[in-house]
């Protein structure tokens, strides 16, 4: 009773220790938000950490741009495919106001259709392109990237210029249809990156956020493009519109409640199985095993009623001959007489008893019925040259 219910608590703590271990171990879903808190493959962590490496200034803003989002000094705004708050009214004309001065926007926009900022679609009047077509010309021979394409650059100017090729998504491309927009990159007529001049400065459209991401960041001139950007000033990546939420406690501090969380639990259940009876303490029943004497006449009376097999006679002779072999050597297969001889050499037991003892029991096997009193003579004479063998 005791050990069960030992291996039964053990048994409970380790499917508790387990379920709370996969409850912490639990990876999310990589998150589609191309937010520079995104290490993801579609996050843009990877073009930030870079860009802040390598000396140039950035930032990453996380107010409304309308105010304190546009601070003085700024060159450069990337709005990458905001999905968490709409860009209002308000802050399309501040952008566009900032931009007529001599800023510059980087405008991501986004494929997907619940994604749309209608406001800055509006005023740089944006649908939906044709598809691109597949194409790995300039990917290194073992580089793999079967969900994307490549697009060249058709006019090489600001920060796209001694730029040739980038690498993009297999999706849809762009169109901007106000008039004096210029299509500056794509493939069999299809654009994914338009310049589009407002006032002194540029807003540059692209279709999604493939240029940024980590997936392709490195792939063909994609780090480049954005090399060029950070080389003419400040430049700051829009956070306030993916609506981004603040940053997870660490998975340390987690591991260490649960861990706390364990041992309370452990010390609590080990403490109700110390302290609890499952009922009035019993005295100790003592077990009387039977003896071995009374096996032994359960055997003979097994046997008395059974009768002898005939199979259990020659199986004497095997079981004896098998000893000879053993113990002294004698081969199996050497004949009667010959082992007989060698027996009587080893142990001094004349050749013809043990050639007597083996006639005896070829008669009894020729007999029709053999009785018990047979068998258990042929015994006692198998058992005495037996002893003599082990030395008994």
């Amino acid at each position: 009773m005791k050990v069960s219910r030992t291996a039964i608590i053990y048994g409970v703590l380790v499917a508790l220790a387990l379920g709370l271990g996969l409850a912490v171990n639990q990876s999310p879903a990589p998150s589609p938000v191309p937010s520079v808190d995104n290490p993801g493959a579609m996050g843009v962590r990877a073009l930030y950490l870079y860009l802040e490496e390598s000396g140039a200034r950035v930032s990453a803003p996380r107010e409304a741009l309308d105010g304190p989002g546009l601070p003085d000094g700024l060159r450069t705004v990337v709005v990458a495919a905001p999905s968490g708050r709409p860009v209002t009214e308000e802050e399309a004309g501040a952008l566009r106001s900032w931009v007529s001065q001599g800023g510059t926007l980087v405008y991501l926009a986004s494929r997907e259709a619940k994604a749309k900022q209608p406001q800055l679609d509006s005023w740089l009047r944006l649908s939906e392109g044709p598809m691109l077509t597949p194409s790995a010309e300039g990917l290194p021979p073992k580089e793999k990237d079967l969900t994307g394409t490549t697009v060249r650059v058709w006019s090489p100017v600001g920060p796209m210029r001694d730029l040739e090729r980038f690498r993009v998504a297999l999706d849809r491309g762009i169109t901007v249809e106000r008039p004096e927009a210029v299509p500056l990159a794509g493939a069999k007529g299809v654009a994914v990156v338009w310049r589009v001049p407002e006032g002194r400065g540029e807003v540059y459209v692209l279709a999604g956020t493939d240029l940024a991401e980590n997936r392709r960041l490195e792939l063909l001139d994609n780090l480049r493009f954005w090399d060029a950007l950070a080389a003419r000033g400040p430049l700051a990546f829009d956070e306030y519109h993916h609506g981004v939420p603040p940053k997870p406690e660490p998975p340390s501090a987690r591991g260490l409640w649960v861990f706390v969380a364990q041992g309370l639990l452990v010390g609590l259940i080990y403490a109700v199985s110390r302290g609890t009876r499952f009922g009035p303490p019993r005295p100790l029943v003592v077990e009387k095993h039977r003896s071995a004497l009374e096996y032994v006449r359960s055997l003979g009376w097994l046997a008395r009623r059974s009768k002898v097999e005939r199979e259990l006679v020659p199986e004497l002779a095997r079981q004896l001959r098998r000893h000879m072999h053993e113990r002294l050597g004698i081969p199996l297969t050497l004949p009667e007489d010959e082992a007989a001889r060698m027996l009587e050499r080893s142990c001094g037991l004349p050749a013809a008893d043990y050639l007597a003892t083996r006639e005896d029991l070829v008669r009894t096997m020729e007999q029709r019925d053999i009785r018990p009193s047979d068998y258990a003579r042929l015994a006692r004479q198998y058992a005495r040259i037996e002893n003599l063998i082990t030395g008994r």
